[in-house]
Protein backbone atom coordinates (compact mmCIF):
# COMPACT_ATOMS: atom_id res chain seq x y z
CA UNK A 1 0.00 0.00 0.00
CA UNK A 2 2.70 2.52 0.99
CA UNK A 3 4.73 1.59 -2.08
CA UNK A 4 1.79 2.28 -4.34
CA UNK A 5 1.00 5.60 -2.65
CA UNK A 6 4.63 6.72 -3.04
CA UNK A 7 4.74 5.62 -6.65
CA UNK A 8 1.40 6.98 -7.82
CA UNK A 9 0.68 9.68 -5.26
CA UNK A 10 -2.84 11.10 -5.50
CA UNK A 11 -5.48 10.15 -8.05
CA UNK A 12 -4.19 12.95 -10.25
CA UNK A 13 -1.03 10.90 -10.67
CA UNK A 14 -3.07 8.39 -12.62
CA UNK A 15 -3.84 11.07 -15.18
CA UNK A 16 -0.15 12.04 -15.19
CA UNK A 17 0.82 8.41 -15.76
CA UNK A 18 -1.66 8.09 -18.61
CA UNK A 19 -0.38 11.27 -20.24
CA UNK A 20 3.22 10.15 -19.84
CA UNK A 21 2.56 6.77 -21.47
CA UNK A 22 0.66 8.37 -24.37
CA UNK A 23 3.44 10.92 -24.91
CA UNK A 24 5.99 8.13 -24.87
CA UNK A 25 3.97 6.19 -27.44
CA UNK A 26 3.64 9.28 -29.63
CA UNK A 27 7.37 9.85 -29.45
CA UNK A 28 8.05 6.22 -30.34
CA UNK A 29 5.60 6.44 -33.22
CA UNK A 30 7.29 9.64 -34.48
CA UNK A 31 10.66 7.90 -34.46
CA UNK A 32 9.22 4.97 -36.35
CA UNK A 33 7.78 7.22 -39.02
CA UNK A 34 10.89 9.42 -39.34
CA UNK A 35 12.62 7.50 -42.11
CA UNK A 36 14.67 9.34 -44.74
CA UNK A 37 13.03 9.26 -48.17
CA UNK A 38 15.91 8.29 -50.43
CA UNK A 39 13.87 6.55 -53.10
CA UNK A 40 11.38 8.73 -54.99
CA UNK A 41 10.18 5.81 -57.09
CA UNK A 42 8.86 4.14 -53.94
CA UNK A 43 6.98 7.23 -52.76
CA UNK A 44 3.51 5.75 -53.22
CA UNK A 45 4.47 2.59 -51.41
CA UNK A 46 5.98 4.61 -48.56
CA UNK A 47 2.79 6.66 -48.28
CA UNK A 48 0.76 3.48 -48.03
CA UNK A 49 3.05 2.14 -45.32
CA UNK A 50 2.88 5.45 -43.47
CA UNK A 51 -0.92 5.42 -43.56
CA UNK A 52 -0.92 1.90 -42.17
CA UNK A 53 1.45 2.89 -39.38
CA UNK A 54 -0.67 5.88 -38.47
CA UNK A 55 -3.70 3.61 -38.12
CA UNK A 56 -1.66 1.23 -36.00
CA UNK A 57 -0.46 4.12 -33.83
CA UNK A 58 -4.06 5.20 -33.26
CA UNK A 59 -4.94 1.67 -32.21
CA UNK A 60 -1.97 1.71 -29.85
CA UNK A 61 -3.13 4.96 -28.25
CA UNK A 62 -6.60 3.56 -27.72
CA UNK A 63 -5.15 0.40 -26.19
CA UNK A 64 -2.98 2.52 -23.91
CA UNK A 65 -5.98 4.52 -22.77
CA UNK A 66 -7.99 1.38 -21.99
CA UNK A 67 -5.14 -0.27 -20.12
CA UNK A 68 -4.44 2.77 -17.97
CA UNK A 69 -8.12 3.26 -17.17
CA UNK A 70 -8.14 -0.30 -15.88
CA UNK A 71 -5.02 0.27 -13.81
CA UNK A 72 -6.36 3.57 -12.51
CA UNK A 73 -9.51 1.90 -11.21
CA UNK A 74 -7.55 -0.88 -9.55
CA UNK A 75 -5.19 1.62 -7.91
CA UNK A 76 -8.05 3.77 -6.64
CA UNK A 77 -9.77 0.71 -5.15
CA UNK A 78 -6.55 -0.32 -3.47
CA UNK A 79 -5.83 3.14 -2.05
CA UNK A 80 -9.33 3.38 -0.66
CA UNK A 81 -8.80 -0.08 0.94
CA UNK A 82 -11.60 -1.70 -1.05
CA UNK A 83 -9.56 -4.77 -1.87
CA UNK A 84 -7.65 -7.23 0.32
CA UNK A 85 -3.97 -8.15 0.40
CA UNK A 86 -4.47 -10.94 -2.14
CA UNK A 87 -5.97 -8.46 -4.61
CA UNK A 88 -3.14 -6.04 -3.91
CA UNK A 89 -0.66 -8.74 -4.82
CA UNK A 90 -2.55 -9.38 -8.07
CA UNK A 91 -2.37 -5.67 -8.86
CA UNK A 92 1.40 -5.65 -8.36
CA UNK A 93 1.68 -8.69 -10.63
CA UNK A 94 -0.42 -6.96 -13.27
CA UNK A 95 1.73 -3.81 -13.08
CA UNK A 96 4.83 -5.97 -13.48
CA UNK A 97 3.22 -7.73 -16.48
CA UNK A 98 2.32 -4.42 -18.12
CA UNK A 99 5.87 -3.15 -17.76
CA UNK A 100 7.31 -6.34 -19.25
CA UNK A 101 4.79 -6.77 -22.10
CA UNK A 102 4.05 -4.33 -24.92
CA UNK A 103 0.49 -3.21 -25.56
CA UNK A 104 -1.64 -5.31 -27.90
CA UNK A 105 -4.68 -3.99 -29.75
CA UNK A 106 -6.60 -5.01 -32.85
CA UNK A 107 -3.97 -7.39 -34.16
CA UNK A 108 -1.06 -4.95 -33.62
CA UNK A 109 1.56 -5.16 -30.91
CA UNK A 110 4.09 -2.34 -31.06
CA UNK A 111 7.40 -2.60 -29.26
CA UNK A 112 9.13 0.76 -29.82
CA UNK A 113 10.38 0.32 -33.39
CA UNK A 114 8.70 -2.88 -34.59
CA UNK A 115 5.22 -4.01 -35.52
CA UNK A 116 4.39 -7.62 -34.72
CA UNK A 117 1.09 -9.33 -35.50
CA UNK A 118 -0.33 -10.67 -32.25
CA UNK A 119 -4.14 -10.69 -32.07
CA UNK A 120 -6.71 -10.79 -34.88
CA UNK A 121 -9.63 -8.41 -34.96
CA UNK A 122 -13.16 -9.72 -34.58
CA UNK A 123 -13.93 -8.58 -38.13
CA UNK A 124 -11.00 -10.52 -39.54
CA UNK A 125 -11.95 -13.78 -37.81
CA UNK A 126 -15.62 -13.47 -38.76
CA UNK A 127 -14.74 -12.76 -42.39
CA UNK A 128 -12.21 -15.57 -42.59
CA UNK A 129 -14.73 -18.09 -41.31
CA UNK A 130 -17.51 -16.71 -43.52
CA UNK A 131 -15.36 -17.15 -46.63
CA UNK A 132 -14.50 -20.70 -45.59
CA UNK A 133 -18.17 -21.57 -45.02
CA UNK A 134 -19.27 -19.96 -48.26
CA UNK A 135 -16.74 -21.90 -50.31
CA UNK A 136 -18.58 -25.00 -49.12
CA UNK A 137 -22.00 -23.47 -49.79
CA UNK A 138 -20.93 -22.45 -53.30
CA UNK A 139 -19.84 -25.99 -54.05
CA UNK A 140 -23.05 -27.40 -52.55
CA UNK A 141 -25.07 -25.21 -54.90
CA UNK A 142 -23.21 -25.89 -58.14
CA UNK A 143 -22.75 -29.61 -57.56
CA UNK A 144 -26.46 -29.95 -56.76
CA UNK A 145 -27.61 -27.95 -59.80
CA UNK A 146 -25.24 -29.74 -62.17
CA UNK A 147 -26.44 -33.04 -60.74
CA UNK A 148 -30.02 -32.10 -61.58
CA UNK A 149 -29.05 -31.15 -65.13
CA UNK A 150 -27.15 -34.43 -65.55
CA UNK A 151 -30.26 -36.39 -64.64
CA UNK A 152 -32.37 -34.45 -67.13
CA UNK A 153 -30.02 -35.01 -70.06
CA UNK A 154 -28.85 -38.56 -69.35
CA UNK A 155 -31.35 -39.97 -71.86
CA UNK A 156 -31.96 -37.04 -74.20
CA UNK A 157 -28.32 -35.98 -74.62
CA UNK A 158 -26.15 -38.74 -73.13
CA UNK A 159 -22.88 -37.21 -74.44
CA UNK A 160 -23.41 -34.26 -72.07
CA UNK A 161 -23.04 -36.55 -69.08
CA UNK A 162 -19.30 -36.86 -69.69
CA UNK A 163 -18.93 -33.08 -69.92
CA UNK A 164 -20.90 -32.50 -66.73
CA UNK A 165 -18.91 -35.16 -64.87
CA UNK A 166 -15.67 -33.49 -66.01
CA UNK A 167 -16.92 -30.13 -64.71
CA UNK A 168 -17.86 -31.68 -61.37
CA UNK A 169 -14.50 -33.41 -60.98
CA UNK A 170 -12.50 -30.26 -61.73
CA UNK A 171 -14.91 -28.14 -59.69
CA UNK A 172 -14.43 -30.41 -56.67
CA UNK A 173 -10.67 -30.11 -57.06
CA UNK A 174 -11.01 -26.32 -57.23
CA UNK A 175 -13.11 -26.33 -54.06
CA UNK A 176 -10.57 -28.46 -52.23
CA UNK A 177 -7.78 -26.15 -53.33
CA UNK A 178 -9.63 -23.11 -51.98
CA UNK A 179 -10.32 -24.81 -48.64
CA UNK A 180 -6.69 -25.88 -48.42
CA UNK A 181 -5.63 -22.29 -49.12
CA UNK A 182 -7.94 -21.01 -46.38
CA UNK A 183 -6.47 -23.48 -43.91
CA UNK A 184 -2.96 -22.49 -44.92
CA UNK A 185 -3.84 -18.81 -44.57
CA UNK A 186 -5.01 -19.46 -41.01
CA UNK A 187 -1.71 -21.16 -40.22
CA UNK A 188 0.33 -18.31 -41.69
CA UNK A 189 -1.59 -15.22 -40.59
CA UNK A 190 0.41 -14.88 -37.38
CA UNK A 191 -2.52 -15.37 -34.99
CA UNK A 192 -2.35 -19.10 -34.30
CA UNK A 193 -0.47 -18.72 -31.03
CA UNK A 194 -3.12 -16.26 -29.83
CA UNK A 195 -5.91 -18.67 -30.82
CA UNK A 196 -4.41 -21.49 -28.77
CA UNK A 197 -3.70 -19.25 -25.77
CA UNK A 198 -7.16 -17.66 -25.85
CA UNK A 199 -8.74 -21.09 -26.09
CA UNK A 200 -6.84 -22.27 -23.02
CA UNK A 201 -7.59 -19.09 -21.08
CA UNK A 202 -11.32 -19.19 -21.78
CA UNK A 203 -11.59 -22.87 -20.98
CA UNK A 204 -9.64 -22.47 -17.75
CA UNK A 205 -11.90 -19.59 -16.74
CA UNK A 206 -15.11 -21.60 -17.26
CA UNK A 207 -13.71 -24.72 -15.59
CA UNK A 208 -12.71 -22.69 -12.52
CA UNK A 209 -16.18 -21.19 -12.35
CA UNK A 210 -17.80 -24.63 -12.55
CA UNK A 211 -15.50 -26.00 -9.85
CA UNK A 212 -16.29 -23.02 -7.62
CA UNK A 213 -20.03 -23.46 -8.18
CA UNK A 214 -19.90 -27.19 -7.46
CA UNK A 215 -17.82 -26.91 -4.29
CA UNK A 216 -19.44 -24.30 -2.02
CA UNK A 217 -17.75 -23.35 1.24
CA UNK A 218 -20.75 -24.60 3.25
CA UNK A 219 -22.86 -27.25 1.52
CA UNK A 220 -25.59 -27.08 4.16
CA UNK A 221 -26.28 -23.44 3.31
CA UNK A 222 -25.70 -23.64 -0.45
CA UNK A 223 -28.52 -23.16 -2.91
CA UNK A 224 -28.96 -26.37 -4.89
CA UNK A 225 -30.53 -27.65 -8.09
CA UNK A 226 -31.57 -31.30 -8.19
CA UNK A 227 -31.35 -33.12 -11.52
CA UNK A 228 -32.44 -36.74 -12.04
CA UNK A 229 -30.22 -38.55 -14.54
CA UNK A 230 -32.69 -41.22 -15.61
CA UNK A 231 -34.49 -39.38 -18.38
CA UNK A 232 -36.32 -41.93 -20.52
CA UNK A 233 -33.95 -41.89 -23.49
CA UNK A 234 -30.53 -43.11 -24.68
CA UNK A 235 -27.04 -42.28 -23.48
CA UNK A 236 -26.48 -39.23 -25.68
CA UNK A 237 -29.87 -37.80 -24.78
CA UNK A 238 -29.19 -38.33 -21.07
CA UNK A 239 -25.83 -36.56 -21.29
CA UNK A 240 -27.51 -33.57 -22.94
CA UNK A 241 -30.11 -33.65 -20.16
CA UNK A 242 -27.36 -33.33 -17.53
CA UNK A 243 -25.70 -30.51 -19.47
CA UNK A 244 -29.02 -28.65 -19.58
CA UNK A 245 -29.34 -29.07 -15.79
CA UNK A 246 -25.79 -27.80 -15.35
CA UNK A 247 -26.44 -24.73 -17.50
CA UNK A 248 -29.49 -23.88 -15.38
CA UNK A 249 -27.42 -24.40 -12.22
CA UNK A 250 -24.72 -22.06 -13.57
CA UNK A 251 -27.27 -19.40 -14.50
CA UNK A 252 -29.06 -19.54 -11.13
CA UNK A 253 -25.88 -19.91 -9.02
CA UNK A 254 -27.02 -23.23 -7.60
CA UNK A 255 -24.84 -26.26 -6.94
CA UNK A 256 -25.93 -29.13 -9.20
CA UNK A 257 -27.00 -32.27 -7.31
CA UNK A 258 -27.10 -35.19 -9.77
CA UNK A 259 -29.37 -38.06 -8.72
CA UNK A 260 -28.01 -41.11 -10.55
CA UNK A 261 -28.52 -44.14 -8.32
CA UNK A 262 -30.16 -46.90 -10.36
CA UNK A 263 -29.03 -45.36 -13.66
CA UNK A 264 -30.34 -47.52 -16.48
CA UNK A 265 -26.84 -47.72 -18.00
CA UNK A 266 -25.04 -48.46 -14.72
CA UNK A 267 -26.98 -49.23 -11.54
CA UNK A 268 -24.18 -48.01 -9.30
CA UNK A 269 -24.65 -44.50 -10.61
CA UNK A 270 -22.69 -41.77 -12.35
CA UNK A 271 -19.91 -41.62 -9.73
CA UNK A 272 -18.69 -45.13 -10.55
CA UNK A 273 -18.01 -44.15 -14.16
CA UNK A 274 -17.14 -40.45 -13.99
CA UNK A 275 -15.90 -38.21 -11.21
CA UNK A 276 -18.68 -36.84 -8.99
CA UNK A 277 -20.00 -33.48 -10.15
CA UNK A 278 -19.01 -32.16 -6.72
CA UNK A 279 -16.21 -33.10 -4.33
CA UNK A 280 -17.96 -31.75 -1.26
CA UNK A 281 -21.68 -31.25 -1.88
CA UNK A 282 -23.43 -34.35 -3.15
CA UNK A 283 -26.95 -34.35 -1.71
CA UNK A 284 -29.84 -32.10 -0.79
CA UNK A 285 -31.30 -34.21 1.99
CA UNK A 286 -32.98 -32.61 4.99
CA UNK A 287 -34.09 -29.49 3.13
CA UNK A 288 -37.52 -28.94 1.62
CA UNK A 289 -37.32 -28.98 -2.16
CA UNK A 290 -39.52 -26.92 -4.46
CA UNK A 291 -40.35 -27.74 -8.05
CA UNK A 292 -39.19 -25.37 -10.77
CA UNK A 293 -39.38 -22.37 -10.80
CA UNK A 294 -39.81 -22.25 -7.02
CA UNK A 295 -39.47 -19.00 -5.08
CA UNK A 296 -36.66 -16.53 -4.59
CA UNK A 297 -35.93 -17.99 -1.14
CA UNK A 298 -36.11 -21.66 -2.23
CA UNK A 299 -32.90 -23.31 -1.14
CA UNK A 300 -33.47 -26.45 -3.23
CA UNK A 301 -35.12 -26.66 -6.64
CA UNK A 302 -36.01 -29.82 -8.56
CA UNK A 303 -35.62 -29.38 -12.32
CA UNK A 304 -37.90 -31.12 -14.83
CA UNK A 305 -36.75 -32.28 -18.26
CA UNK A 306 -36.25 -29.47 -20.75
CA UNK A 307 -39.40 -30.36 -22.69
CA UNK A 308 -41.52 -29.66 -19.59
CA UNK A 309 -39.74 -26.52 -18.42
CA UNK A 310 -42.23 -23.70 -17.73
CA UNK A 311 -41.40 -20.85 -17.71
CA UNK A 312 -38.51 -21.16 -20.14
CA UNK A 313 -35.57 -18.92 -19.21
CA UNK A 314 -33.57 -17.05 -21.89
CA UNK A 315 -30.27 -18.72 -20.96
CA UNK A 316 -31.16 -22.12 -22.43
CA UNK A 317 -29.18 -23.11 -25.54
CA UNK A 318 -28.49 -21.55 -27.97
CA UNK A 319 -27.59 -18.58 -25.73
CA UNK A 320 -24.09 -17.91 -24.38
CA UNK A 321 -22.99 -15.72 -21.44
CA UNK A 322 -22.81 -12.02 -22.22
CA UNK A 323 -19.50 -11.59 -20.36
CA UNK A 324 -17.79 -14.18 -22.60
CA UNK A 325 -19.57 -13.40 -25.85
CA UNK A 326 -17.11 -10.97 -27.42
CA UNK A 327 -14.18 -13.29 -26.78
CA UNK A 328 -16.07 -16.37 -27.95
CA UNK A 329 -17.30 -14.75 -31.17
CA UNK A 330 -13.74 -13.87 -32.08
CA UNK A 331 -12.31 -17.26 -31.13
CA UNK A 332 -14.93 -19.73 -32.32
CA UNK A 333 -17.10 -20.33 -35.37
CA UNK A 334 -20.06 -21.67 -33.35
CA UNK A 335 -19.88 -20.34 -29.76
CA UNK A 336 -22.81 -22.38 -28.42
CA UNK A 337 -21.07 -25.64 -29.34
CA UNK A 338 -17.97 -24.46 -27.47
CA UNK A 339 -20.14 -23.48 -24.47
CA UNK A 340 -21.86 -26.89 -24.30
CA UNK A 341 -18.48 -28.57 -24.74
CA UNK A 342 -17.15 -26.89 -21.60
CA UNK A 343 -19.89 -28.48 -19.47
CA UNK A 344 -19.13 -31.88 -21.00
CA UNK A 345 -15.44 -31.34 -20.29
CA UNK A 346 -16.23 -30.90 -16.59
CA UNK A 347 -18.79 -33.70 -16.44
CA UNK A 348 -17.00 -36.43 -18.39
CA UNK A 349 -13.88 -36.73 -16.26
CA UNK A 350 -13.46 -40.51 -16.21
CA UNK A 351 -12.67 -42.51 -13.12
CA UNK A 352 -9.23 -44.13 -13.20
CA UNK A 353 -10.56 -47.52 -14.29
CA UNK A 354 -12.52 -45.97 -17.16
CA UNK A 355 -9.55 -43.83 -18.17
CA UNK A 356 -7.37 -46.95 -18.35
CA UNK A 357 -10.08 -48.69 -20.35
CA UNK A 358 -10.17 -45.83 -22.88
CA UNK A 359 -6.39 -45.92 -23.32
CA UNK A 360 -6.23 -49.70 -23.69
CA UNK A 361 -9.32 -49.73 -25.94
CA UNK A 362 -7.75 -47.28 -28.38
CA UNK A 363 -4.48 -49.26 -28.38
CA UNK A 364 -6.29 -52.56 -28.92
CA UNK A 365 -8.13 -51.16 -31.94
CA UNK A 366 -4.93 -49.68 -33.38
CA UNK A 367 -6.40 -46.19 -33.34
CA UNK A 368 -4.00 -43.50 -34.61
CA UNK A 369 -4.00 -40.24 -36.55
CA UNK A 370 -4.67 -38.98 -39.14
CA UNK A 371 -8.16 -40.42 -38.94
CA UNK A 372 -11.76 -39.54 -39.81
CA UNK A 373 -14.47 -40.55 -37.37
CA UNK A 374 -17.68 -41.93 -38.87
CA UNK A 375 -20.82 -42.55 -36.85
CA UNK A 376 -23.58 -44.51 -38.59
CA UNK A 377 -26.80 -44.53 -36.59
CA UNK A 378 -29.29 -47.18 -37.64
CA UNK A 379 -31.68 -49.46 -35.65
CA UNK A 380 -34.44 -47.49 -33.90
CA UNK A 381 -33.51 -44.11 -35.43
CA UNK A 382 -34.08 -45.04 -39.08
CA UNK A 383 -37.64 -44.40 -40.21
CA UNK A 384 -38.58 -42.52 -37.01
CA UNK A 385 -36.14 -39.65 -36.41
CA UNK A 386 -33.75 -40.06 -39.33
CA UNK A 387 -33.52 -41.36 -42.89
CA UNK A 388 -31.36 -44.27 -44.02
CA UNK A 389 -27.95 -43.28 -45.39
CA UNK A 390 -25.72 -45.77 -47.20
CA UNK A 391 -22.07 -46.22 -46.31
CA UNK A 392 -21.23 -44.75 -49.74
CA UNK A 393 -22.73 -41.39 -48.70
CA UNK A 394 -20.45 -41.21 -45.69
CA UNK A 395 -17.36 -42.33 -47.59
CA UNK A 396 -17.85 -39.70 -50.31
CA UNK A 397 -17.15 -37.01 -47.71
CA UNK A 398 -14.34 -39.01 -46.12
CA UNK A 399 -12.57 -39.26 -49.47
CA UNK A 400 -13.11 -35.56 -50.10
CA UNK A 401 -11.51 -34.74 -46.75
CA UNK A 402 -8.38 -36.78 -47.49
CA UNK A 403 -8.11 -35.35 -51.02
CA UNK A 404 -8.23 -31.84 -49.52
CA UNK A 405 -5.34 -32.73 -47.21
CA UNK A 406 -3.41 -34.01 -50.21
CA UNK A 407 -3.88 -30.86 -52.30
CA UNK A 408 -0.23 -29.93 -51.73
CA UNK A 409 0.96 -33.26 -53.15
CA UNK A 410 1.54 -35.21 -49.95
CA UNK A 411 0.12 -38.70 -49.48
CA UNK A 412 -2.06 -39.28 -46.42
CA UNK A 413 -2.84 -42.78 -45.05
CA UNK A 414 -6.53 -43.53 -45.50
CA UNK A 415 -7.82 -44.40 -42.05
CA UNK A 416 -11.31 -44.24 -40.51
CA UNK A 417 -12.79 -45.04 -37.14
CA UNK A 418 -16.28 -46.42 -37.69
CA UNK A 419 -18.80 -46.49 -34.82
CA UNK A 420 -22.34 -47.76 -35.25
CA UNK A 421 -25.24 -49.50 -33.56
CA UNK A 422 -25.30 -51.94 -36.51
CA UNK A 423 -22.34 -54.36 -36.59
CA UNK A 424 -22.91 -55.16 -40.27
CA UNK A 425 -21.84 -51.65 -41.28
CA UNK A 426 -18.23 -52.25 -40.18
CA UNK A 427 -17.94 -55.44 -42.24
CA UNK A 428 -19.58 -53.71 -45.21
CA UNK A 429 -17.09 -50.84 -45.09
CA UNK A 430 -14.11 -53.21 -44.98
CA UNK A 431 -15.34 -55.12 -48.02
CA UNK A 432 -16.24 -52.07 -50.11
CA UNK A 433 -13.24 -49.92 -49.21
CA UNK A 434 -10.15 -52.17 -48.99
CA UNK A 435 -7.90 -49.13 -49.63
CA UNK A 436 -8.97 -47.82 -46.20
CA UNK A 437 -7.87 -49.02 -42.81
CA UNK A 438 -11.24 -49.44 -41.11
CA UNK A 439 -10.96 -49.33 -37.31
CA UNK A 440 -14.03 -50.45 -35.43
CA UNK A 441 -15.32 -53.02 -32.97
CA UNK A 442 -18.19 -55.17 -34.21
CA UNK A 443 -18.89 -56.36 -30.67
CA UNK A 444 -19.33 -52.80 -29.42
CA UNK A 445 -21.67 -52.13 -32.35
CA UNK A 446 -23.67 -55.26 -31.50
CA UNK A 447 -24.02 -54.20 -27.87
CA UNK A 448 -25.28 -50.78 -29.02
CA UNK A 449 -28.36 -52.45 -30.50
CA UNK A 450 -31.74 -51.78 -28.91
CA UNK A 451 -31.99 -55.07 -27.00
CA UNK A 452 -28.55 -54.90 -25.32
CA UNK A 453 -27.63 -51.23 -25.03
CA UNK A 454 -28.59 -50.80 -21.34
CA UNK A 455 -25.75 -52.90 -19.89
CA UNK A 456 -22.37 -52.09 -18.37
CA UNK A 457 -20.49 -53.47 -21.38
CA UNK A 458 -22.66 -51.43 -23.74
CA UNK A 459 -21.99 -48.32 -21.63
CA UNK A 460 -18.22 -48.83 -21.82
CA UNK A 461 -18.56 -49.36 -25.56
CA UNK A 462 -20.46 -46.13 -26.21
CA UNK A 463 -18.13 -44.16 -23.91
CA UNK A 464 -15.19 -45.46 -25.97
CA UNK A 465 -16.96 -44.71 -29.27
CA UNK A 466 -17.68 -41.10 -28.29
CA UNK A 467 -14.16 -40.66 -26.94
CA UNK A 468 -12.53 -41.82 -30.17
CA UNK A 469 -14.97 -39.95 -32.39
CA UNK A 470 -14.19 -36.72 -30.54
CA UNK A 471 -10.45 -37.29 -30.93
CA UNK A 472 -10.75 -37.74 -34.70
CA UNK A 473 -9.51 -35.08 -37.11
CA UNK A 474 -12.89 -34.84 -38.83
CA UNK A 475 -16.41 -36.20 -38.26
CA UNK A 476 -18.85 -37.59 -40.83
CA UNK A 477 -22.21 -38.45 -39.31
CA UNK A 478 -25.84 -37.45 -38.97
CA UNK A 479 -26.53 -34.67 -36.47
CA UNK A 480 -29.94 -36.20 -35.85
CA UNK A 481 -27.92 -38.54 -33.61
CA UNK A 482 -27.07 -37.16 -30.18
CA UNK A 483 -24.01 -39.41 -29.98
CA UNK A 484 -22.45 -37.60 -32.92
CA UNK A 485 -23.41 -34.16 -31.60
CA UNK A 486 -21.80 -34.99 -28.25
CA UNK A 487 -18.59 -36.12 -29.98
CA UNK A 488 -18.63 -32.87 -31.94
CA UNK A 489 -19.16 -30.83 -28.75
CA UNK A 490 -16.29 -32.58 -26.96
CA UNK A 491 -14.10 -32.01 -30.02
CA UNK A 492 -14.40 -28.26 -29.40
CA UNK A 493 -12.45 -28.67 -26.15
CA UNK A 494 -9.48 -30.13 -28.08
CA UNK A 495 -8.98 -27.36 -30.65
CA UNK A 496 -9.22 -23.57 -30.52
CA UNK A 497 -12.02 -23.84 -33.11
CA UNK A 498 -13.26 -27.17 -34.49
CA UNK A 499 -16.60 -25.80 -35.72
CA UNK A 500 -15.77 -26.73 -39.33
CA UNK A 501 -14.49 -30.25 -38.61
CA UNK A 502 -17.66 -32.11 -39.53
CA UNK A 503 -20.01 -33.13 -42.30
CA UNK A 504 -23.58 -33.96 -41.34
CA UNK A 505 -25.68 -35.91 -43.81
CA UNK A 506 -28.92 -34.53 -42.40
CA UNK A 507 -29.43 -31.87 -39.72
CA UNK A 508 -27.45 -28.79 -38.82
CA UNK A 509 -26.23 -28.65 -35.23
CA UNK A 510 -29.01 -28.25 -32.66
CA UNK A 511 -29.60 -28.82 -28.96
CA UNK A 512 -32.75 -30.71 -28.02
CA UNK A 513 -35.28 -28.34 -26.44
CA UNK A 514 -33.29 -25.28 -27.52
CA UNK A 515 -34.69 -21.79 -27.86
CA UNK A 516 -35.04 -20.40 -31.39
CA UNK A 517 -32.09 -20.53 -33.79
CA UNK A 518 -31.94 -17.26 -35.73
CA UNK A 519 -29.85 -16.03 -38.60
CA UNK A 520 -29.63 -12.47 -39.89
CA UNK A 521 -29.77 -11.55 -43.56
CA UNK A 522 -26.62 -9.75 -44.74
CA UNK A 523 -27.59 -9.84 -48.44
CA UNK A 524 -31.10 -9.17 -49.71
CA UNK A 525 -32.92 -11.91 -51.61
CA UNK A 526 -35.84 -11.78 -54.04
CA UNK A 527 -37.71 -15.06 -54.19
CA UNK A 528 -37.45 -16.66 -57.65
CA UNK A 529 -40.29 -19.13 -57.13
CA UNK A 530 -42.97 -20.11 -54.64
CA UNK A 531 -40.51 -22.26 -52.65
CA UNK A 532 -38.28 -19.31 -51.73
CA UNK A 533 -38.77 -16.37 -49.37
CA UNK A 534 -37.96 -12.67 -49.70
CA UNK A 535 -35.32 -11.20 -47.40
CA UNK A 536 -34.19 -7.67 -46.68
CA UNK A 537 -30.83 -6.91 -45.13
CA UNK A 538 -31.07 -7.29 -41.31
CA UNK A 539 -34.19 -9.47 -41.53
CA UNK A 540 -34.15 -12.15 -38.85
CA UNK A 541 -34.76 -15.68 -40.11
CA UNK A 542 -35.57 -18.59 -37.83
CA UNK A 543 -33.62 -21.42 -39.41
CA UNK A 544 -35.09 -24.91 -39.65
CA UNK A 545 -32.23 -26.65 -41.44
CA UNK A 546 -29.70 -26.72 -44.25
CA UNK A 547 -30.52 -28.72 -47.38
CA UNK A 548 -26.79 -28.90 -48.26
CA UNK A 549 -27.56 -27.80 -51.82
CA UNK A 550 -26.84 -24.10 -51.37
CA UNK A 551 -30.20 -23.44 -49.68
CA UNK A 552 -31.49 -23.47 -46.13
CA UNK A 553 -35.06 -23.45 -44.89
CA UNK A 554 -36.46 -20.97 -42.42
CA UNK A 555 -39.08 -18.41 -41.44
CA UNK A 556 -38.65 -14.69 -42.05
CA UNK A 557 -39.66 -13.20 -38.69
CA UNK A 558 -40.67 -9.91 -40.34
CA UNK A 559 -42.97 -11.34 -43.04
CA UNK A 560 -43.79 -14.76 -41.49
CA UNK A 561 -42.90 -16.35 -44.84
CA UNK A 562 -41.60 -19.90 -44.59
CA UNK A 563 -39.40 -21.30 -47.31
CA UNK A 564 -35.94 -21.58 -48.83
CA UNK A 565 -33.21 -18.97 -48.96
CA UNK A 566 -29.57 -19.03 -50.18
CA UNK A 567 -27.44 -20.11 -47.23
CA UNK A 568 -24.65 -17.63 -48.00
CA UNK A 569 -26.97 -14.62 -47.62
CA UNK A 570 -27.26 -14.93 -43.84
CA UNK A 571 -25.01 -14.98 -40.78
CA UNK A 572 -25.68 -16.77 -37.51
CA UNK A 573 -27.17 -14.55 -34.83
CA UNK A 574 -25.28 -15.27 -31.62
CA UNK A 575 -27.73 -14.95 -28.73
CA UNK A 576 -26.29 -13.61 -25.48
CA UNK A 577 -27.74 -13.39 -22.01
CA UNK A 578 -26.52 -11.78 -18.80
CA UNK A 579 -25.32 -14.51 -16.42
CA UNK A 580 -23.32 -14.56 -13.18
CA UNK A 581 -19.59 -13.91 -13.65
CA UNK A 582 -18.36 -15.66 -10.47
CA UNK A 583 -15.70 -13.09 -9.54
CA UNK A 584 -14.64 -15.17 -6.53
CA UNK A 585 -13.58 -17.98 -8.85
Amino acid sequence: MSFLRRFFGSSSSSAWLRALVICFCLASTFLIFSKPDNNNSAQNEEQSITTKRINQALQLLEATRQRNEELKQMIENLMSEKIDNNSAQKLIQKLDYNMRNPISMGGVMRSYDSVICNEPSLEYELMRRRIQNNIGELWNYFSSELGKIRKKVERAVPELQHDINSILILGAEHKRSLLSDMERMRELDGYEEWRHQESRDLSDLVQKRLHYLQNPADCSKARKLVCKLNKGCGYGCQLHHVVYCFIVAYATERTLILKSRGWRYHKGGWEEVFHPVSDSCVDAEGVHANSWPGRADSQVLVLPIIDSLVPRPPYLPLSIPEDLASRLRRLHGDPIVWWVGQFLKYLLRPQKSIKNFLVSGAAKLGWSKPIVGIHVRRTDKVGTEAAFHSIEEYMTHVEDYFLTLETNGTTIPRRIFLASDDARVIDEARKKYPQYEVIGDSEVARLAGVSTRYTDNALYGIVLDIHLLSLSDFLVCTFSSQVCRIAYEIMQTLYPDAAHRFKSLDDIYYYGGQNSHNRQAVIAHEARNHDEIHMRIEDMVGVAGNHWNGFSKGKNMRTNQIGLFPSFKVNDKVETVKLPTYPNA
